[in-house]
């Protein structure tokens, strides 16, 4: 990914780390970062499995976003780029 996630961007107030958009960066975060990892180490099945974990708590998370604030939903997955 050629632009870097600010997950400063995401909190909603100082110290928030629990909130559903700053959840959904930093799993998209990590998740960059360990598909590159999975480019290097093919075979490193282990990761593979953490990574799909990290997959579907981030569609959870975005699905909830979706429910309960469309437009939010919207500008999250644009400034993340997210192709959902």
């Amino acid at each position: 990914m050629a632009k870097e996630i600010n997950l400063a961007e995401y909190k909603q107030h100082e110290g928030d780390t629990g909130s559903s958009p700053y959840q959904v960066a930093l799993l998209t975060k990590r998740i960059v970062e360990l598909t590159d990892h999975l480019n290097i180490h093919t075979k490193d099945f282990s990761s593979r499995r953490g990574l799909l974990k990290m997959v579907a708590v981030r569609r959870k998370h975005l699905d909830y976003i979706k429910a309960h604030n469309e437009e939010g939903y919207q500008k999250l997955i644009e400034s993340l780029g997210l192709r959902r």
